[in-house]
């Protein structure tokens, strides 16, 4: 039930040189659905389709809804469309478990990289597996219980079953090992890419739209519990007093926590200064971070943290949780304060939009950070980590894996 793609450039099965195939496992990413995952993936995807290994060759395995997206990503790299949307999941997860399989050894494959953090639970080529993060172990209670009992049988299978893990992070990685007592030479971790951002919409443009006139604090981020909306709104209220002109904007999709986000705002005192904006277009979300005299993020729970990259990239002075990966990724990049501390948070809050100069010094240091977050290293070391579980030679190397 497949549609073949056509091969991208470099991409001619059998070409002179190339070691091995691999198939890449994008069954997963539903556009729009899957979070950051797609952001880092398609950044990935983006860097492989114009940098082609010369020892390996790239197959895609993508629903129809991904090439929708970003045909010409997809189409720069050999691709299979399965034509699903990708809702139905249980439509998806069996395609998995079949469809592709069949066109795995139908192409030749010599590895699959399965990078949504699952795989076919028997058969199939031998596997790469990565991994984003953990939270439905962490934290079971914020996820379905249909989705907890799938995910409770098929990622401690597909852990023990890959030749390699990938995790985005030092973190990400310590919990896999520590859950699942996966030897630690098995689990390797690889930075996501700083993902491309276009050009956001002009600042005054942004203030009129949306009525916007002092100095913002922003936090681009759907309301899922984890994003800690709450704490935010409640430090910023205790700093309102002396900040007379800040505001404080969120926007971002609705999720589980809305209403509580709502209730807080209501609480605060300082209602007037809050704008929740809701989902508005990418290029408003980075024209208000561009515009933000302070970029907020205080998730209680991240595998790496593309946010708060984001904001460093635009030179924004940021304060990030201290949590999770965030510190890992953050650096010396922005100031951190503890996962939900009111009073942490508020004297950071406070800090940075009283002293401009530190908000500028902020900002160049988080320039530096996020320009070591490059797509190139990224896709640099996950081809080393496939060519390590196909047991080839480094690329210019002549030291086989470990």
């Amino acid at each position: 039930m497949g549609a073949h793609g056509g091969a991208g450039r470099g991409r001619v099965p059998g070409r002179c040189g190339v070691s091995a195939r691999v198939g890449v496992n994008l069954l997963w990413l539903v556009p729009g659905v899957v979070g950051g995952s797609e952001t880092s993936t398609t950044t990935f995807l983006e860097a492989l389709a114009s940098a082609t290994p010369d020892d390996l060759d790239h197959v895609l395995y993508v629903l129809q809804p991904l090439v929708d997206a970003y045909p010409e990503v997809v189409a720069a790299v050999e691709h299979r469309v399965l034509p699903l949307s990708g809702r139905v999941k249980g439509a998806r997860v069996l395609a998995e478990q079949t469809w592709l399989e069949l066109q795995a050894r139908r192409d030749g494959v010599a590895l699959v990289h399965h990078m949504g953090g699952t795989m076919p639970l028997v058969g199939g080529p031998p596997a790469l597996l990565s991994i984003h993060d953990l939270q439905p172990f962490d934290h079971p209670e914020r996820f379905h219980p249909a989705k907890r009992a799938w995910l409770s049988l098929a990622v401690p299978r597909a852990v023990r079953r890959a030749r390699l893990v990938v995790t985005p992070s030092e973190w990400v990685r310590g919990t896999v090992i520590d859950r699942f007592g996966v030897s630690p030479e098995r689990v390797v971790s690889v930075p996501h890419g700083m993902p491309p951002m276009d050009e956001g919409t002009p600042e005054d443009a942004l203030r009129e739209r949306y009525g916007l006139a002092g100095p913002l604090v922003v936090y681009p981020a759907i309301t899922y519990p984890h994003k800690d909306h709450v704490t935010l709104v409640r430090a910023f209220a205790a700093v309102a007093a002396r900040h007379p002109d800040a505001e404080l904007v969120l926007p971002g999709g609705e999720a589980g926590a809305e209403e509580d986000v709502r209730a807080a705002i209501a609480a605060s005192g300082s209602a007037a200064r809050i704008r929740r904006l809701g989902r508005v277009p990418r290029a408003d979300v980075v024209g208000l971070i561009d515009a933000a005299a302070v970029v907020a993020v205080p998730s209680r729970y991240e595998g790496f943290g593309i946010p708060a990259l984001e904001a460093m990239a635009r030179g924004r002075a940021l304060v990030a949780a201290d949590a999770t990966a965030l510190p890992e990724v953050v650096g010396d990049g922005g100031v951190l304060a503890a996962p939900g501390d009111v009073g942490a948070w508020a004297a950071a809050l406070d800090r940075l939009l009283s002293d401009p100069a530190e908000r500028d010094a902020l900002g160049r240091r988080g320039r530096a950070v996020a320009a070591s977050f490059s797509p190139e290293r990224n896709l640099a070391s996950t081809l080393a980590v496939q060519r390590r579980a196909l047991g080839l030679a480094p690329a210019g190397g002549a030291t086989g894996p470990e």
